[in-house]
């Protein structure tokens, strides 16, 4: 079975030993463990480096992990990443990469792992944008599956998206990096790393930081959404920007991008990402079921609502063991009665004498013996108070931002300090909720043993209402926007025919769409807004000669265009008939506006052969061209249709205003 397209070769990737690895390296040559020859590096993240290498006691090739050196060298990672690997290597499936070894050397810590040839689902993705809906289903089959058999044991992976699914050249589908993710979180917890995790957080974790079964269910809907459009839902500059998309919006329908898609896959992707996780599938295996019955062409009615595993927090990422309760053990011992007092009646009187002075002896020793003992437990408790006891002094730990409350109580309490009952909460768009923000007394703090620290917790996103500023003059944005706990990005002119010049017409969320303010009533603290400010209504120009017309729209930030002239009867010569804007113009675009400017009334020509005409056809064709006639003529009117005029103003041929007077002169 392929894991992609069966009929296209695979792309290659840094996880296929036949790309060119490096070779300078300086851990490549080096015999790890005294049991692990390492070959060349062929991948590198943000925790570890992975290198080909030879186990010599099996004689096999292994995938060897090694964290990097500024983890392996902190302790508290370390015994963490000890503690996951172990619990990783529990999980043993087909679809899980299984983890063989796991142990350290000074300023080393490795994980042997099989070695697959293989690409990435993001390698795949990257090359091919998507893929079709029966291969994207295939993918999904292999990672429900193997994700059906952690959560049947209790574990969450809490960091699925594709690159932690490997597609085997020989066919073979596997979900790596199983039950790491708390150790990556609590040391690796930088804004690219948030960036690029965050895009499959489940709103859970976002708003209230808490992770079980179902969002891993949520991330599997995300990835299988990607598949099928070869987009991610929701995109940002920003985590704050992603991260609130994940908690207040829906998952679009992937047929809204692709509308071949299935709408089977639509309703999948619906239920797996749903905002609810009681509304999702209650784990792995019960999606998988509805996967399959998908593939076989059935339908399933079954219920969304069913078992759901225990919650883990935030940073809990790795297997959950319940080891069995062992019975404590029986004390006691042998039951001691009372000794027979010793008879000395039968001793001689020497004999009693020296029994007395032996008895005094052992009297003195036993007092010299208690004292003794007295004194070293009175010093061994004064060593105890000063140095393990209340007296003793100990360091706050550093403990990393988003680490749990749990977690972060623990690390207090491995160190001989107590986290306060009372916690504080702080607003943090980049600290997942519930999780540590920082402690009070601040890491590298002196303190007795046995005090306690205050646990400063996020409060996730801080919601504010949006400010109403409509009308508004610019001037005071700025202060209005700050006071109501968001940022001002600057302002936008428009053209508007009812908000007075210089005042805000509305507010827009300043995200290069476009987002109008007024669109919902909380927005996240610290959002930047552009302010939307009027001009006034868009110049009309008419009536103005070009000089003014050309002042008026460079006082607006427009240019003049292209300048027609136009015959008119109404508008005087030289003055503007109209303006010509171009579609979506707004103040100081610099747009180019065209003028149409008056050329006065129509000219009509006077008849050349005015004069060859009769005095009443002449008078005819004058008014048939819009002129006024004024005929000077002595000429009887019975004698008018045989005379010919003698004269006319304008003279014949000549042009005149359309509409003006034309005199015909006809005298004997």
């Amino acid at each position: 079975m392929s894991p992609a397209c069966p009929h296209d070769a695979a792309p290659r990737s840094l996880y296929d030993p036949d790309v060119p690895a490096t070779h300078d390296d300086p851990l490549s040559g080096r015999l790890v463990d005294g049991r692990y020859q390492v070959g060349d590096r062929i991948a590198r993240g943000g925790m570890a480096t992975v290198y080909v290498a030879t186990d010599l006691r099996l004689d096999r090739r292994i995938a060897l992990k090694v964290m990097h050196p500024h983890l392996a060298d902190d302790d508290q990672f370390r015994e963490r990443f000890i503690q996951e690997a172990r619990q990783a290597a529990r999980l043993a499936h087909p679809n899980v990469v299984n983890v063989l070894d796991q142990g350290e050397e000074p300023g080393l810590a490795y994980l042997a792992m099989e070695h697959i040839p293989s690409i990435t689902l993001r390698d795949l993705l990257l090359e091919r944008g998507r893929i079709r809906p029966a291969q994207a289903l295939q993918v999904l089959e292999a990672v429900l599956a193997g994700l059906s058999s952690a959560h049947r044991a209790g574990i969450v992976h809490r960091d699925i998206k594709p690159e932690n699914v490997l597609l085997a050249h020989d066919g073979r589908i596997k979900i790596a990096d199983f039950g790491l993710a708390r150790a990556a979180t609590a040391n690796t917890a930088t804004g690219k790393a948030l960036l690029g995790t965050i895009a499959y957080l489940s709103p859970e974790l976002v708003t209230r930081g808490i992770a079980d079964a179902r969002s891993d269910i949520y991330a599997v809907g995300i990835m299988l959404f990607e598949m099928l459009t070869g987009k991610q839902p929701y995109t940002g500059e920003q985590p704050l920007q992603i991260a609130y998309q994940h908690a207040h919006e829906q998952v679009p329908s992937p047929s809204s991008l692709e509308p071949s898609i299935p709408h089977e896959l639509d309703l999948l992707v619906h239920w797996a990402t749903h905002k609810d996780p009681n509304l999702r599938p209650a784990d792995a295996g019960e999606m998988l079921d509805e996967v399959v019955r998908i593939r076989a062409g059935e339908r399933s009615t079954t219920s969304a609502h069913t078992r759901m595993l225990p919650v883990a927090t935030a940073s809990d990422a790795e297997t959950t063991v319940v080891e069995a309760q062992r019975p404590a053990p029986r004390r006691g011992g042998i039951a001691t009665g009372d000794l027979p007092a010793l008879d000395t009646g039968d001793v001689p009187p020497a004999a009693r004498a020296l029994q007395r002075k032996a008895q005094a002896r052992r009297r003195r020793g036993f007092v010299l013996l208690v004292l003794v003992v007295v004194l070293a437990l009175v010093a061994a408790g004064v060593g105890w108070w000063l140095n393990a006891g209340p007296g003793g002094e100990t360091t706050v730990p550093d403990i990393a931002q988003g680490t749990s409350e749990v977690d972060a109580r623990a690390a207090l309490e491995e160190v001989g300090l107590v986290g306060a009952e009372q916690t504080e909460g702080e607003y943090a768009a980049d600290v997942v909720a519930g999780t540590l923000i920082r402690t009070d007394p601040a890491p590298g703090e002196t303190l007795r043993r046995g005090e306690a620290v205050t646990l400063v917790l996020s409060l996730g996103i801080e919601m504010l209402p949006a400010p109403e500023l409509s009308g508004t003059p610019s001037a005071a944005v700025e202060a209005a926007l700050v006071s109501a706990g968001f940022a001002y990005s600057g302002s936008l002119p428009v053209f508007d025919d009812t908000t007075p010049s210089g005042s805000v017409v509305t507010l827009w969320v300043d995200d290069g769409q476009g987002t109008a303010v007024a669109s919902q009533a909380e927005w996240p603290r610290g959002l930047a807004m552009l302010a939307i400010v009027s001009r006034g209504p868009q110049p009309t120009l008419v009536g103005l000669d070009q000089a003014s017309a050309q002042t008026v729209l460079q006082s607006v930030g427009l240019t003049l265009g292209a300048v027609t002239p136009e015959a008119s009867r109404d508008v005087p010569e030289g003055q503007v008939i109209r303006a010509e804007y171009p579609e979506g113009t707004q103040p100081d675009s610099g747009a180019a506006v065209a003028i149409v400017v008056s050329s006065g009334p129509p000219q009509v020509q006077i008849p050349a052969d005015i004069l060859s005409m009769s005095i009443p056809n002449a008078v005819a064709a004058l008014q048939a061209l819009s002129f006024q006639v004024v005929l000077d003529s002595n000429v009887p009117e019975a004698l008018q249709p045989i005379v010919q005029p003698n004269a006319v103003s304008p003279e014949p041929g000549s042009s005149a205003d359309e509409g003006s007077t034309v005199t015909l002169t006809a005298q004997y």
